[in-house]
Order: C-alpha cells, then structure tokens, then sequence
C-alpha cells in the first residue's frame, strides 16, 4: 500500500480499518501536510499520529510519560512515507526535539468538553486525557482480552475539536473518529469479535481434491495399501464399514493419507486425513460438522464419539447412529458463561448440526476416559441439554486403568463388550437430581453398620445411650435455664466420645473465657482438680506433668472458633471456620454456645420466625455435607410464672423451628427445689 500525500486527511480516516491499523502501527512518523477545513487538527503545521507500537526510544530517550507533549518534527514537505521501513528511513536530519513543560495544567475548553462529551457516550473513558496527547487505554470494546492489554490509542488534537482512536488488538481493531461539533457524527467500525468476520465457506469435491477409494490402485504405493489395509484390520474395522462410510485416500506429496470424509445429505462438505503412523490435517475454510451426520437424521437416539475410528467402531458394535465430532476435546471444561452462537466458535459443528442433534430425546455422550474427553462430554452437555445427555463408563483394562475409548474396548473386548458399554450408559448427572441409586453404597453400609457409626455413638452414660446417641451429620439442640449447666454437660460429653472413638471437635463457645474453659476441660478429662482450694486439701491437684500431657491432649482434640474484636459473629462465619477445621483438622463435632451471642441481623422483610428457619437449615446442611455432629445451645425466653420445672425446646426464645427441624433436642434441668429432690440432681431430657 503507498499512501499518497495528496490524499486529505479526512479521507485517510475513513480508510478500512485494516489499512488504518497499518498505518498507525507502523514505527514512521507520519507527517501531512495540512489541506484548509478538510483537516481535524487546525492550526498545526505538522500532525503526528504515535501510536503504542511506535518505538519512541528510538528517537527520544526518555520514559513515556502521562501528561501532554507536543513533539513537532519538521520532515520533508508535502510528503508522506509509506514504505513501512524501520526508523532507518527517515531522513537523516532530524530536526529539534522540544518538550512542553510536564507540569502544563490542561485546561477544558468548551469544545474540549464537548469533545469529552461524544466519546464518553461512545464509551471511550477520556476524563484524562489532554489535547495533542495520545492515551494508551483499556478498549471499551474488547477490554483488553484475557490480558487486561491497553492496545487502546487515543489522540486528541492540539486545539480539543477533533479525535481519533485505534484498539491494536488484532482480535478487536476498533477505530474511528469524531468532532467536538455537535451536528457532526462519529464514525467508527465495529469490533472484530463482537460480529466476527464471516470466513467465505469453502466448497470441495473428492474430484478436487484426487480423493480415491480404498484399493491398490496403480497411481498408488501397492505396500502402502497393504498398510492401511491391516491399519484398519487390527482395529477390526471391516471393509464393508469402510465403504459405506466413504473413507477413502489420498495422495499428497508422495505419501497417502486416509481420508474421512465429512458428508451431508451426501454432499462432500468437510475432509479430514490421516497419515501413519500418526499424523492430522484437513481440508481448510470448510464448514464444521459432524463426521457421520447422515446417520443421525431423524434418529431418537444418538452418540457422539471424539474420532472418526470411534465412530467406525460403534458401527462395528451395530450403532450406525453414531458421529464424531471433527476436532479435538478441550483440555478442561471452561468458567465462563455458554457464549452466543457467533461466539461459540470452537463448538461451531454443533451450531451446523442443530437441526439434526434437536430432534434427539436421548444423547449417548461416549468421549475419551481421559481428563480432556470428560470436559469434552462437560461442554456438550452444557450445550445439548444435561437433561436428555447420557454417559458411558468405559471397562477396566487392568487394576489401575480403564479402556479409553471405544475402538480400543471393540479391539481388546469386542464388539459385544461395546453393546454392553452402550447400552449401560447412564444418565448424565445433574446438580441437585439424584437417585437413589447413587447413595446405595450408604445403605449398605448403614445396613451392614460397616462404618460402626451408623446407629450413633455412646454417650458415655448408659442410662442416657436408650434415649440419645451421638449420629454424625445430625443437629442437636441444647437447651435449660441459666446455670443449669448445659455447657458443663457438653464438656463432659465432648470427653466421653474423644475417649471412645478419638472424636475431635471445633468450639464456638462465645461465653467462656479460653484458660477458664481450658481448666474445666482438663479436668474433666484428668479427672483431678487444677486448684487446691476449690476441692479442698484433701482431694490430689493434677501434677505439672499430668498438665503437660493434658496439654497436648487440649491442642490435639480441640479447635477454637473466636472473634477476637468487638463485632458478634455470624452463624455463616462460624459455619466458614467450623468447614475449614473440618477440611484441615478432621474435627468431627462443632458446638456453637450459646445462639444469643451471635450476630442476628435480618432483613427488615424478614420475620423472626423465617430467619432461624433458615438459619438452622444452612446449619443442618453444613452438619449433613460434613458428616459433623453439631450442638447447638440455645437458652430458653423469660419464663412467666416459673414453678421451677425444666423448660421444653417450645420455650427456646425466637421460634418453634428449634423443635421442629432438630434431629435431637436435649434439656439440661437442674432441681431448684429441696422439696422435689437433691439439690445437685441433673435431669437430661432427650426429645427426637
């Protein structure tokens, strides 16, 4: 391309947005010579367009820098170099350089502001941008790709009527220009990936391109011949198979490849070849589609496979309802979002095969075993429906590893084997729609009580294991009346279970200071006192030695959760840490105590009732996925009237959802009453 220096600028501008970006990306200066009104940038005698791939440390030793510079260059009238050479080019006598001072404040005038205006409602974020400034920018457009790139350019002239911008990403190439004058309309491309450039389909035919059949035809190696024909005989494909599906050969440079050929209606649209022993390459600028489309049309049931052998294969097994897809499988299954079908390039054959794949009800995904054919059959099913997708399970071929794909279960099982295979395929699982099925291993074992948990561990107290034991995954919830020690009875129990089954748990115990908990803990476990005076001389303090083990016993079996500042926790914080211990620790149990020391801030729309339903629901959901065991302590409300009898789980104060979605609820009661017994009796009431 030579740019010729007649042309105004206007003109220039209004170029195609690949001769644009040539230009702008060249390393030359671009010098103009000025052409009266036609010219955005009045009053300048030599416009320079920089752009952020001109190499200004060729020239100029110095950082880029933000605020505005001018650098006129006076070069050869009239002129503009086209030759697209490196700074070699230019003439050698390069005149003054000068610099504006950094510290110019840009002043907005009213045709700035207008400037500003325009662009800003284009999307182009200019609030910084200055007269005679080029601005390498994040494209509003492409948003600099996955690199977060600022190949946006933007360059305002000297006196703020006029702009003009260049997005260098080759995937975008967003340009255009404007005017700061309100009755002048922008004008600009569109981006490149927001409507991608639609590639001129290619048309083939097997005349074209020497496609032959299968034989030891004379214009073909005889030896070679024999090489495919035992190729396809060790995956026992027959030659029957062969013919109907069309593969044929072709030679290319000196050597014949296998040719799949990809068909419609019996229309030759695709090509893919083969060479041995293992080599890829098919025909460019043709239309996607699957291998073996024919053989799905009108078909209720159909399998996709991840090759050409596959589907051979499956015929073999007695599937002709079976195609391929053309190109490779992902190596993992994307995070974003499903992109349109302009933008689902990759996934294009799908969009070419809808309406055969549509009227499917069920879709046999039999990809690869390996980690890229499983996110293969992932990004189908996102694309064809997870609700009418099925999976296959391909057979161990040994104690370590399974077969991994069909033509290797039709050559070492056979074709029978692959029946089997096909016709066991399962339902492509759904988040949140399950079977039974998939939990028969827990009914097993929870019949068989392999796991010895199953029916819930002891408490420690027999006369207590009758009414309640300790079930991993359930809710239980402690309640009584102040100083009825309900924290001292879940201490106790906590010890009992570390002592016969080597429980660990994560404590939320808001009310109890740590060293004080500490104490009560290794006592309760030592079962000697840590003070004299407490008990009494008479009764043995633990040893510095017993403390020491203890100790260690303490940094073993427990794990505190505590919010060290001012705020009150949330049961979602708590439920977050409590996970955490339960991944990194192995803890078994949590104990939240008490539930009037958390943070319980609801939405003004929300009663009080519906927030502890959902409350405890998010609770019961972290014990059951867990598999923990929670105990939950909650104190009774103020009690009208109170006779001194033990309370019940309807008195807990906010709802009755505390009774109504507990898996056990206890009441620790101790008598108040010298008439109605011991003063130190403890009652524990179980309900479940």
């Amino acid at each position: 391309m030579f740019l010729r220096h007649r042309k105004p600028l206007h003109d220039l501008l209004l170029m195609s947005s690949n001769t644009f970006r040539s230009a702008m990306s060249s390393k030359l200066l671009l010098d103009f010579k000025p052409t009266l009104s036609s010219l955005p940038f009045p009053n300048h005698k030599h416009i320079i367009f920089p752009s952020n791939r001109l190499l200004l440390s060729l020239l100029f030793p110095f950082p880029p820098i933000s605020n505005p510079k001018s650098f006129p260059v006076s070069l050869k009238p009239s002129c503009c170099y086209s030759s697209f050479s490196t700074h070699a080019g230019i003439p050698n006598q390069v005149p003054e350089v000068y610099m504006e001072n950094p510290d110019d404040i840009i002043v907005d005038t009213p045709q700035l502001k207008q400037l500003k205006s325009k662009l800003e409602k284009i999307g182009i974020a200019c609030e910084h941008s200055g007269p005679g400034q080029t601005n390498n920018l994040l494209c509003p457009m492409c948003k600099g790709g996955d690199s977060k790139e600022k190949s946006f350019s933007l360059l305002i002239a000297e006196d703020g009527n006029a702009a003009v911008w260049n997005c260098f990403r080759a995937k975008c190439g967003w340009t255009g220009s404007t005017r700061g004058s309100a009755d002048i309309k922008s004008s600009y491309n569109r981006m490149n990936n927001i409507t991608p450039k639609v590639k001129k389909i290619r048309r083939i035919t097997a005349q074209e391109l020497n496609l032959e059949p299968l034989s030891d035809d004379v214009n073909f190696s005889p030896v070679y011949f024999m090489v495919l024909r035992d190729y396809f005989a060790e995956r026992m494909i027959s030659e029957e198979t062969l013919r109907r599906n069309s593969v044929m050969q072709r030679l290319h440079l000196g050597q014949t490849f296998i040719a799949f050929t990809y068909k419609r209606k019996g229309e030759l649209i695709g090509c893919k070849y083969r060479g041995l022993p293992k080599s890829f390459w098919q025909e460019a600028d043709t239309e996607k589609i699957l291998y073996g489309l024919d053989d799905i049309e009108g078909a209720s049931d159909v399998i996709i496979v991840e090759g050409e052998m596959d589907k051979l294969a499956m015929e073999e097994a007695g599937f002709r309802n079976c195609v391929s897809i053309p190109d490779g499988a992902p190596p993992q299954v994307s995070s974003k979002d499903l992109p349109s079908q302009e933008q689902d390039i990759k996934y294009q054959y799908l969009w070419n095969c809808k309406e055969y794949l549509e009227k499917a009800s069920r879709i046999i995904l039999a990809t690869d075993g390996d980690m890229p054919g499983q996110a293969l059959a992932e990004e189908l099913s996102r694309r064809l429906g997870k609700e009418r997708c099925w999976r296959v399970t391909w057979p161990s071929k040994n104690e370590n590893e399974r077969f991994k794909d069909a033509n290797e279960v039709l050559m070492f099982m056979g074709p029978a084997a692959l029946r089997d295979v096909i016709e066991s395929a399962e339902l492509y699982p759904i988040k949140g729609l399950l079977n039974f099925r998939d939990y028969f291993s827990e009914i097993d074992a929870y019949y068989h009580q392999t796991l010895g948990t199953e029916l819930g561990i002891s408490t420690g107290w027999k006369a207590l294991d009758d009414l309640y034991n300790v079930v991993p995954g359930e809710l239980t919830i402690v309640t009584g009346v102040p100083n009825s020690g309900k924290s001292e009875w879940i201490d106790a129990l906590l010890c009992n279970l570390n002592r016969s089954v080597g429980w660990k748990f994560a404590l939320c115990s808001m009310e109890n200071n740590v060293r004080e908990h500490g104490r009560k803990l290794l006592e309760k476990h030592i079962k000697k006192p840590f003070f004299d005076v407490r008990y009494g001389k008479s009764v043995e303090r633990m040893s510095l030695q017993e403390l020491e083990v203890g100790k260690q016993w303490l940094s073993d079996t427990f794990h505190l959760i505590r919010c060290e500042n001012d705020c009150l926790p949330s049961t979602k914080w708590v439920l977050d840490l409590a996970k955490a211990a339960v991944l990194r620790y192995g803890v078994n149990g949590l104990v939240i105590d008490p539930y009037n020391e958390l943070d319980h801030q609801r939405p003004s729309n929300q009663t009080e009732t519906e927030y502890v339903s959902h409350m405890l629901t998010s609770i019961k959901r972290f014990a059951q996925h867990h598999s923990c065991h929670v105990w939950f302590v909650a104190h009774p409300r103020q009690l009208q009237q109170w006779t001194g009898g033990p309370p019940n789980l309807y008195d807990i104060s906010g709802s009755a959802h505390f009774i109504n979605k507990c898996d056990n609820g206890i009441v620790i009661h101790r008598n108040r009453n010298p008439e109605a017994g011991a003063l130190d009796q403890v009652q524990v009431l179980c309900f479940s």
